[in-house]
């Protein structure tokens, strides 16, 4: 009886490490609220900040950053920052697909697998109504970068599967995320990029909480809204919204209209 305990509690262990490498993989749920930005210092137009920025959730809050967010230099051809290509930045699940582990949904798109310890795992994916059109529309006028909080081994399968074309200039994972209390934020003042043509687009709001002025929340894609037509909209306002020479105006205009 002891032998068989142990059995089972050595089977235990393996499962949960198991299921918790498999969580790891993809785009965490990331509900982390309350947090307030204080800056100390004055921020430049590119959106670096002279000083650290400080994170505070009484008590305060360690941030731990990663240095290798700096996308090359855009060619333009003109110094005039109104003409300064812009900068799309994407979030990755419920933002362009949606993924599910097996087995098999009744529908899907395309399937990526995974090795995790001799086991393999594969994940279903649903592209969201659109997207390739999407891509290929926003891909013509800006720079297109995707911004994922997942771990690089899944979402790098996904991107090559959904981008053929490589449309997406760029593609930043997980490790690049800064982490507050374990949620994962994604933080555009290192890339390089001037912070007036930068947007992001991410179902989670708190993902861009560094500079919400930035971003654009979309509803979650969860896969059984085959009617979605949200990257359809956003398609329409990208294709208006660079004649402003601050793309955080447009931003700021299509959210009241969205909102009312």
């Amino acid at each position: 009886m002891a032998s068989i305990n142990k059995s089972f509690v050595k089977c235990r262990h393996h499962l949960v490490e198991f299921l918790s490498d498999v969580a790891r993989m993809v785009t965490p749920s990331c509900s982390a609220k309350g947090f307030e930005i204080l800056r100390d210092g004055k921020t430049n137009e590119f959106g670096s900040n002279n000083d650290e920025l400080v994170y505070e959730r009484r008590p305060s809050v360690l941030v731990l950053t990663n240095n290798n967010l700096r996308l090359p230099p855009l060619v333009s051809s003109s110094s005039s920052s109104s003409e300064i290509k812009g900068t799309i930045v994407l979030d990755l699940d419920e933002t362009l697909i949606h993924s599910i582990l097996g087995p098999p949904p009744p529908r899907y798109d395309f399937m990526v697998s995974r090795d995790i310890d001799g086991t393999t795992v594969n994940f279903y994916v649903l592209k969201r109504p659109g997207v390739d059109e999407f891509l290929e529309m926003i891909s013509k006028k800006y720079e297109v970068v995707v911004f994922t909080a997942g771990h690089v081994a899944y979402a790098s399968k996904v991107l090559d599967i959904l981008d053929p074309k490589g449309l997406i200039s760029h593609r930043f994972y997980r490790d690049s995320c800064k982490q507050v209390r374990g949620k994962f934020i994604k933080d555009l003042s290192g890339m390089g990029r001037d912070m007036r043509k930068i947007v992001i687009v991410d179902d989670n709001p708190n993902s861009f909480t560094l500079q919400p002025e930035n971003g654009i929340p979309i509803k979650p894609f969860l896969g059984d809204e085959p009617w979605d037509n949200e990257l359809m909209k956003l398609a329409g306002f990208f294709e208006r919204c660079d004649v402003f020479s601050d793309m955080r105006d447009a931003v700021k205009k299509y959210l009241e209209l969205i909102l009312r």
